[in-house]
């Protein structure tokens, strides 16, 4: 190797080392990381030019990451999974597996993860994680946990599933193709199941009853606009003819179907009702006061029961129930200090006729009232909870009597495209797992027909593609391509078998297996399938013992992609929904990571007599 290969080789080393460094240490953010990691390999490589296979090396080449089709694979499905949480089109389908689950939201997540890791057996492991990630998300946030316990698990359990056969993964056949290339011999559907199903084995436990307790739960923005936060909000309910409140009564103080709120008052004309409600019964004409955070109130709007109805009210009553058809959002404002509304009711003011919006709810720090909301005078520093079209919205930033909180607006879930959403998910699956389509075709024609059919805008889409993805698949790339052009993953490879030769077999094939398992971190999954496996081949040969083991621990060991997000697909597409960083990954991979490779090093003597 030459001096000028030496120092590329050298340098692009460096480069990784420091790159993983920095991400892993989680103190800048990853996309400068990102950058800085892609600038370097840029200009060292345009100041000192690489020769290779006779051409000088193009450092057009190191963008391409940002051109993949494995980004915009993962940036198609994000937006096609958005729109299925935002039109809350898996509700009905997560509330009928909690009932079966008799409730116990952990019971239903591990039963379907441990079912998704059998299933990854057999198909792509891809678009089984694209199927399941909002129905976890959904499992997750219906017990009042977070995704991000959870989400990793999600992709983890697929990656051990999909290692138990032939076609669980690409790497196997990839590597299986490439040794029987090699060998003559092609090994069998279920030739290392066996060991493989104990690695799984083993690895399932930690993944579903150890790593969620090292992930910190993380709230979404989407889930601190809605009221995740727990802030009380004064609402009023109009019930109704054949309105869902209409005959109920209560029971032990408590209305069915309320469960979320807390009753304060109900209005029966002049007659005010007061707790402790006993032998109560609502009826049509009633209005209901309660106290409930920003979350329930959005589903009392939006439910297919909805509490709250789409019914235009009388004057300017600020009942939930004059909500306009087509409002599409909700946001938060409050009523500033000198404003004309202090000291006025809601109707006095004539909100509603002056900016188009609707109040839903009123919080009020100092004391809640108990009265309906048209008496609710109001003070300076009261919280409104409105909801309104976007212009509507837009209007009041200029507006002296009401400061808008920026982060408070949030799109209403539409519902009524719930039906298309589902229809969408479930063709881009079936395309991508029977093959009919490459998987990014499937993927990015599932977003163009979710944003068409209605079930989300653009603004929603292109909120969903998270930049630290979008950098870290180009800078890895980058990344990965330096490291095979200039040999620098070769000769790691090598060092490695020089520095065990003379060893015994079992330990050589222990260190090979780490080997693996540490690069496949760095490089691709199937890059370093295929830059192993004749190495593999050749460490057995040298040995003079049969090459299966160590064709089996390359198979095993490319697989175990969990300490990086780079590692694999399903890790970047868990990654945006989870909000994890690098260091999530690397705190909670690594561990799983080191115990395949021990479990692997304790069965593997014993399984194949070395």
């Amino acid at each position: 190797m030459s001096v000028a290969a030496d120092f590329h080789m050298w340098f692009t080393m460096v480069v990784v080392l420091a790159t993983i460094v920095l991400y892993a240490a989680d103190r800048l953010p990853l996309e400068a990381v990102s950058v800085t990691a892609l600038v370097a390999l840029l200009l060292g490589f345009t100041i000192a030019p690489f020769e290779v296979g006779g051409r000088t090396f193009d450092t057009d080449e190191f963008l391409l990451g940002f051109a993949n089709s494995g980004l915009a694979t993962i940036l198609g499905l994000l937006i096609v999974g958005q729109a299925l949480f935002q039109t809350e089109a898996l509700e009905r389908p997560t509330q009928m597996v909690l009932r079966l689950a008799r409730g116990r939201h952990d019971v239903a997540i591990v039963a379907t993860l441990v079912a998704i890791g059998a299933l990854s057996a057999f198909l792509n492991n891809t678009p089984v994680v694209v199927m399941f990630l909002p129905i976890i998300s959904a499992f997750a946030s219906a017990g009042g946990g977070s995704p991000s316990r959870v989400l990793m698990s999600l992709s983890f359990i697929t990656i051990l599933g999909g290692m138990t056969t032939v076609i669980g993964s690409s790497t196997n056949l990839l590597v299986v193709d490439a040794a029987a290339r090699i060998t003559g011999e092609r090994m069998g559907f279920f030739s290392f199941t066996p060991v493989a199903l104990v690695l799984a084995t083993v690895g399932a436990v930690y993944v579903l009853f150890v790593m969620p307790r090292l992930l910190h739960p993380r709230q979404s923005m989407v889930d601190a606009m809605q009221g995740g936060g727990g802030k009380q909000f004064i609402a009023e309910i109009l019930v109704t003819e054949n309105h869902p409140l209409a005959g109920k009564r209560a029971v032990s103080g408590m209305f069915s179907g309320m469960t979320d709120m807390t009753v304060r008052l109900v209005q029966r004309g002049e007659r005010p009702i007061l707790p402790p409600f006993e032998d109560i019964t609502i009826e049509p004409g009633d209005i209901v006061i309660v106290a409930a955070t920003r979350g329930t109130l959005t589903k009392a709007l939006t439910g297919r029961d909805a509490l709250v109805t789409t019914e235009p009210g009388t004057g300017d009553a600020p009942s939930v129930a004059a909500l306009p058809p087509r409002a599409a959002r909700l946001a938060e404002g409050i009523v500033a200090p000198g404003s004309r509304l202090i000291g006025r009711t809601l109707s006095k003011a004539a909100f509603r006729t002056e900016t188009g919006c609707i109040v839903i709810g009123i919080e009020r720090r100092s004391r809640m009232p108990r009265m309906v909301m048209s008496e609710i005078r109001l003070e300076e520093g009261d919280v409104l909870l409105f909801a309104g079209r976007d212009q509507d919205i837009d209007r009041l930033r200029g507006s002296r009597d009401v400061l808008l909180i920026d982060h408070s607006m949030a799109d209403l879930p539409p519902r009524h495209t719930a039906p298309r959403a589902l229809a969408v998910f479930a063709g881009v699956v079936l395309a991508a797992a029977t093959g009919a389509v490459p998987i990014v075709v499937a993927a990015l024609a599932g977003a163009f027909a979710v944003i068409a059919l209605g079930c989300i805008n653009v603004r929603q889409a292109l909120r969903v593609c998270d930049s630290r993805i979008i950098f870290l698949i180009g800078s890895s790339i980058a990344l990965a391509t330096a490291l095979e052009v200039t040999g620098g993953a070769t000769a790691i490879a090598e060092a490695v078998v020089d520095l065990l030769d003379g060893q015994s077999t079992t330990v050589i094939l222990s260190g090979f297996f780490l080997l693996v398992a540490v690069l496949t971190n760095i490089l691709s999954n199937n890059a370093t399938a295929v830059l192993f496996t004749p190495i593999a081949i050749g460490i057995a040969q040298r040995l003079g013992v049969a090459p299966e083991p160590f064709i089996v621990a390359t198979v095993l060991a490319a697989n175990c992609s969990f300490a990086t997000p780079i590692g694999y697909q399903t890790n970047l597409l868990v990654m945006g929904p989870g909000h994890y960083t690098f260091a999530d990954f690397f705190r909670a991979g690594t561990p799983l990571m080191l115990l395949m490779w021990v479990t692997f090093t304790l069965i593997a003597p014993w399984v194949y007599g070395l």
